[in-house]
């Protein structure tokens, strides 16, 4: 029975998420957190899909037509200026019949001529403003369908993703939470998720529609002038290098930008969580020294970051005006011979100059869901832990449980290689206190998690009445015990819903009644809402005496034939102590009951005391017989209450 403890604690918590913010949607020249495995986090992401493709059918159909009638307007603008055209020309022609034109040009004059008598097609003019605007109208209208059923889908998703999460979280074993930080676990619940969302909601259907962009912009342009789309299709390699340039180059500032605010973050958290610490130590001034260095260093390689990502826009621009330049040449050139209409000209050149958004927007989104593909992955994870050993189907529910409780050759680690409890052996009768005592890290605290099989044992086997606990569905067994922990956890509630959270459908006089022997009754009517008073998310507005009260009140409307109390007076005054001391000799005269103690004079009267010490027990007697040994205990008693006179 030899061993150490040796349980893994949680990491540290910075104040802030991953890369790029909690759920941003950053530019191009945002860090980018890389998915280990992105194809197939993406498919099983697309997975989550499958029952709403009926509505991503639609969506892609409301896209493509949204697209389609944005990509049309400036044709038809085309047209209508192009008839104006005809119109001048035609009256010029007949102002000045000796007006020196281009064969291209008097053809036009001439035809204009012959249509309308030389007069401006206004009823056709007029007809193409009003498609103009019906096509307008339709486009903002698919777009707003396509907005509204994409953010259903993305909300349904990610509302499937949480139900699955809170379920797996329900059966995970409790080694995950003592080695995973809850701040991770809380990031990817909602952070991560949010990114998802965010995602699917916005980037799918902008995915889409760059496409569809591109592909229309290029197709409308060549049915103006494949000439002059050569010139357009010509800028395209200076915008992938221009875009795979300063991407790389900013992406290493940004990341040294998220290491620095990660530092200055936990240097933040630290100095202002022990304030009274460093007040008390006299380290202000290291401490704003501390500041100051990684501040600066966050401000140089901020400022990087954001001049070389700054750098995209422009060079995005003088791209464009490279190839707005020469279209501007060639097309005025061809114009000016009558080969191109001005209407023409004008609509290629508005397409030329929305060219750029979709090729930006579609790098930007291929970043963005690299980003969404690593944060589905981090969700993922939690979905693939492997699970608590289920209950076996034969599993057994003591109907009227007396409360005996046995530990038979128990053998019990947290890594497979470190050996904690070994062939540990307890018997503790119905109705028995017993205290757990212990230095810190003795295994005290483990001793409680193994019985009510918040892990699982090696060897050995634990029994309540006889039964193996593992033969025990895991509900029932836990039903069994009443807690009260060190760590008061109490949520954001009325008092009278905190207190009664220990019994389901616990009534207010059972609530009051729980309240006064825990002798926490007083202090509650003292309050401006009596037990209706709300606590915040900390249950700050209350002292940590009041809420240990509690908690210990929640334990007595449990009424379980077995008390777990781990160190459960430690937060309340020597009097109150006291007071509790008597209503629980009180409630456990009939209960098994372990009380985890370091204050030895709590558990004086115990009947029965174990000694633990590096994960396994030394001695096992009461309090007067433990004394007699002048051994283990007596050192631990005798070093708590030298010179404070009897025993």
């Amino acid at each position: 029975m030899n061993g150490r403890i040796n349980r893994p604690g949680p990491k540290r918590q910075r104040l802030f998420g991953g890369p790029g913010g909690p759920g941003g949607h950053g530019g191009i020249g945002r860090p980018v957190e890389k998915a280990k495995d992105f194809k197939g986090s993406l498919k099983r992401l697309m997975g989550y899909l499958r029952p709403h493709k009926v509505n991503l059918v639609i969506v892609l159909v409301f896209a493509i037509l949204s697209t389609v009638f944005t990509i049309l307007a400036p044709k038809i603008t085309a047209l209508a200026v192009n008839k104006l055209q005809e119109g001048y020309m035609a009256q010029m022609l007949i102002k000045n019949p000796d007006l020196e034109l281009t064969r291209e040009q008097m053809a036009v004059a001439l035809e204009a001529l012959e249509k309308n008598n030389g007069q401006y097609d206004f009823p056709f003019i007029g007809i193409m403003l009003l498609i103009l605007a019906v096509i307008y109208v339709l486009s903002a209208f698919f777009n707003l369908l396509m907005g509204l059923i994409m953010s259903g889908v993305a909300q349904n998703v990610v509302h499937d993703l949480r139900k699955e999460i809170d379920k797996k979280l329900a059966v995970l074993p409790f080694k995950y939470f003592d080695r995973t930080p809850h701040g991770d676990i809380l990031s990817r619940v909602t952070n991560d998720i949010d990114t998802i969302a965010g995602t699917l909601r916005q980037s799918l259907t902008q995915v889409i529609t760059a496409a569809i962009t591109i592909v229309g912009y290029i197709v409308m342009m060549l049915s103006i002038s494949p000439a002059l789309t050569l010139i357009i299709l010509g800028t395209l390699p200076l915008y992938m290098i221009a875009i795979a340039l300063i991407a790389k180059n900013s992406q290493k500032y940004f990341v040294g930008q998220q290491k620095e605010l990660g530092d200055l973050s936990g240097h933040v958290e630290e100095m202002y969580t022990g304030h009274k610490i460093v007040k008390a130590f006299g380290r202000e001034k290291k401490a704003i020294a501390q500041f100051e260095e990684i501040n600066n260093r966050l401000n140089e390689v901020g400022w990087k970051a954001q001049f070389v990502s700054g750098m995209m826009l422009p060079a995005m621009n003088f791209i464009s005006n490279l190839g707005y330049v020469g279209i501007c040449i060639v097309g005025a050139f061809w114009v000016t011979r009558g080969s191109l209409g001005l209407g023409d000209i004008l609509a290629f050149i508005q397409y030329s100059r929305s060219f750029t958004g979709p090729i930006m927007q579609t790098a930007n989104i291929a970043n963005i869901i690299q980003s969404t593909v690593a944060c589905a992955e981090r969700v993922f994870e939690i979905l693939d832990q492997k699970e608590e050993i289920p209950d076996k189907e034969e599993s057994v529910s003591i109907i009227a449980p007396k409360g005996r409780v046995r530990f038979e050759n128990v053998s019990f680690r947290y890594q497979e290689d470190q050996p904690l409890i070994e062939n540990m052996n307890l018997n503790v009768q119905p109705g028995q206190t017993v205290a757990i005592v212990g230095p810190t890290g003795a295994g005290k605290t483990t001793l409680v998690n193994l019985l009510m099989r918040f892990y699982e044992i090696q060897g050995g086997k634990i029994t309540v009445d006889g039964i193996d606990i593992r033969d025990i569905k895991r509900d029932d067994l836990r039903r069994m015990f009443g807690m009260v922990l060190q760590d008061t956890w109490l949520f954001h509630g009325t008092i009278r819903e905190n207190i009664a959270y220990g019994k389901e459908g616990a009534t207010f006089e059972e609530v009051v009644e729980a309240a006064k022997a825990a002798h926490a009754d007083h202090f509650i009517r003292t309050l401006p809402d009596g037990y209706e008073t709300v606590l915040n998310e900390e249950a700050s507005n209350i002292s940590q005496g009041q809420k240990q009260l509690l908690t210990i009140a929640r334990a007595f409307l449990r009424n379980a034939p077995i008390l777990i109390l781990d160190e459960a007076t430690s937060n309340v005054d020597t009097r109150t102590e006291i007071l509790i001391k008597k209503a629980m000799d009180n409630l456990m005269a009939s209960r098994t009951s372990f009380v985890i103690a370091h204050r030895l004079s709590t558990i004086r009267d115990a009947q029965l005391i174990v000694v633990m010490n590096e994960g396994r027990i030394v001695e096992m007697g009461n309090h007067r017989q433990l004394l007699a040994k002048q051994g283990f205990y007596a050192d631990l008693y005798n070093s708590q209450f030298a010179g404070a006179g009897g025993t």
